[in-house]
């Protein structure tokens, strides 16, 4: 009989125990094994290598009563090709874990090699979105590059250690808490956790019936809550969040991810042979208005054909051209010298009165046919988009529209005055670039970036540009409105620095024709896209050297982010060529052949260089 209760007994500890077990989540680790996730209360904690890089501490939507215990679910591998940004040929491996939060709720976690990606699955939703509370702790003392919010996402990014940060200038209004620190921020955000550990958050892959998020931290100043724009959907049945994003690595894991493209959706175009990546010469940044005169307009065109430039852009106002001519007649000067024309809108949701012409072209799906089958008709090749108002539902489903409605119509786009790219690159692939950025144009407006551009450069390469095509408008070697103190190998390092698949270069025609010849066959030889990218040395804000590589020749370009003298470190042993040409710094300029590759180079305060290695 006591043998009979104590086996009984056993057995119903032993139940307890199995049964204890299963709650438990699986250990989860990346394919590699240097990522791992870690369920702490009602979050997690993800590592690097042991070291903590990231803490989640809250995950799940509104109204979830269960602790998080994630299962295993299935390996996951993206291999496809991109026809722009930073890699032709991209691939990555994932573990994927799923926690049933309760019936009809899951929460879906894949640690990839260089991140973690998880989105929010429903299955029976009856009208009302769910609210997540992902919530990112980041602790006062930890170094971070944050950019405060704006609906255009211009702003910088500046090196800190506290969330008490005072909002600065906004065109979209200002959010701060009672003390009155900064309670908004855009992705991507940069922190370094550890010494080489290094995250960068963002989100991908925006759908119909989503609008695009940002970080919050108004409740308590150390957590950063995900929290989505304005979304009015009302869904029956099954919804998911887009994917939440944190790159997690080294430096060079954040500068070489494609992790915003490997959860994106793939190409949804069946034909792609008429995309083409390339160079534009720009009008605005010179001419403010002179997208409204034919001569001017000539100018630019005639600068592309002496550059071998694919691509011309006409800026605003060309419904306004002066002197009887027309749109249409700088359209046929541009494709009868061989030059690709790209027209600008005014998307007519954000900036409206008082803002340039033409408008109202694009917001009905009726208006919108009729005007890209105008300009399919006249040989238009592309549209750069203008002054958009957030990310909220009506502006992310308006830009779904835009890019299916020109991809039918062979209409290559640039979105300006938008919200940073979030993988619609590898979806649509007609999206070559996105602006997004405090970018070259802003000499045209007040004097802050004179003092300030070389710092905010040296920070981009590890921040917005990581996640995709930024069109910053580069390489001005004269003056706008305000004054740039960048050298002109500086200069030159940011069309390669910078990736877009539409390079817009920002200077006038005089000035670029009066560079060395070297200088100008740089110019009509460069990619504007590229099948490698491979970070070389570097500090956000300090100084930044990558290596991108485009069939067989890489293109090695530094610039020094400081107003000082700096030795820039060039560890290139992936790098293979004999013929080697360095365009440094000089009066203005110094141009030479070398016989092997430099270990250093010496840069001058806001200097940099560019190597061409075939």
């Amino acid at each position: 009989m006591t043998k009979k209760i104590l086996f009984v007994l056993l057995t119903l500890v032993s139940v307890s125990v199995s049964a204890q077990q299963k709650k438990q989540s699986v250990k989860m680790v990346s394919p590699n094994g240097h990522l791992s996730a870690v369920v702490q209360q009602e979050g997690l904690t993800l590592s690097r290598d042991g070291r903590v890089a990231l803490q989640m501490s809250k995950i799940g939507v509104e109204g979830t009563t269960s602790s998080p215990v994630f299962a295993f679910e299935k390996k996951v591998r993206a291999d496809y090709q991109m026809l722009s940004g930073k890699r032709s040929h991209c691939v990555n491996d994932a573990n994927e874990y799923r926690w049933t939060m309760s019936d009809g709720q899951t929460m879906v976690l894949r640690l990839y090699n260089d991140g973690v990606a998880y989105r929010y699955e429903f299955t029976n939703l009856t009208g009302e979105l769910p609210r997540e509370q992902s919530t990112y702790h980041v602790a006062e003392g930890t170094r971070r590059w944050f950019m405060q919010w704006g609906d255009g996402a211009e702003g910088f990014y500046p090196l800190t250690t506290s969330y008490k940060t005072k909002p600065g200038q906004s065109f979209s209004g200002v959010w701060k808490s009672g003390e009155g620190w900064n309670t908004r921020w855009s992705f991507p955000a940069l922190m370094q956790s550890a010494d080489d550990v290094f995250v960068l958050l963002s989100e991908a892959n925006i759908e119909r019936q989503q609008s695009a998020s940002c970080l919050y931290n108004d409740k308590a100043g150390e957590d950063y809550r995900v929290v989505a724009d304005q979304n009015e959907s009302k869904v029956t049945g099954k919804w998911h969040t887009p994917w939440r994003v944190a790159i997690i690595g080294s430096l060079a894991d954040v500068v070489e991810s494609t992790l915003i493209t490997d959860v994106s959706e793939p190409n949804q175009l069946a034909d792609v042979s008429w995309i083409h990546p390339g160079v534009v010469s720009w009008v605005y940044w010179a001419y403010n208005h002179g997208s409204n005169d034919f001569n001017i307009i000539k100018k630019y065109v005639d600068l592309a054909v002496a550059l071998k430039l694919p691509y011309v852009l006409i800026d605003a106002e060309w419904d306004t051209m002066k002197d009887g001519k027309t749109i249409e007649d700088a359209v046929k000067y541009a494709n009868d010298n061989g030059v690709k024309p790209m027209i600008w809108y005014n998307s007519s949701v954000g900036w409206i009165d008082g803002a340039p012409t033409p408008k109202f072209r694009l917001n009905k799906a009726e208006d919108r046919e009729k005007e890209f089958a105008w300009c399919e008709k006249i040989g238009v090749a592309g549209v750069k988009i203008d002054f958009f108002s957030g990310e909220n539902l009506k502006n992310m489903d308006f830009c779904l529209d835009l890019m299916e409605s020109a991809a039918r119509h062979h209409l290559l786009v640039n979105f300006h005055g938008a919200t940073v790219p979030r993988g619609w690159q590898r979806t649509y692939p007609n999206l070559l670039s996105t602006e997004g950025v405090y970018g070259a144009e802003w000499y045209n407006n007040v004097g802050t970036f004179t003092t300030k551009a070389a710092s905010h450069n040296a920070t981009l390469p590890f921040t917005r540009n990581v996640i995709g095509p930024m069109d910053y408008t580069p390489c001005a070697f004269s003056d706008s409105q305000h004054p740039h103190i960048t050298s002109h190998a500086h200069e030159l390092a940011l069309t390669v620095l910078f990736e877009s698949g539409l390079q817009h270069l920002a200077d006038r025609p005089e000035s670029f024709l009066a560079q060395p010849k070297e200088v100008q066959q740089f110019l009509g030889q460069l990619p504007a896209a590229w099948d490698e990218t491979r970070f070389v040395s570097g500090y956000p804000g300090e100084s930044v050297v990558l290596a991108r590589r485009s069939g067989t020749t890489w293109y090695v370009a530094g610039i020094n982010g400081t107003d000082e003298a700096k030795t820039l470190q060039l560890p290139m042993s992936f790098v293979k060529g004999k013929t080697i040409t360095l365009f440094a710094d000089g009066e203005p300029w110094n141009v030479t052949t070398l016989k092997k590759k430099p270990a250093s180079l010496e840069c001058i305060a806001r200097g940099g260089f560019v190597m061409i290695i075939k």
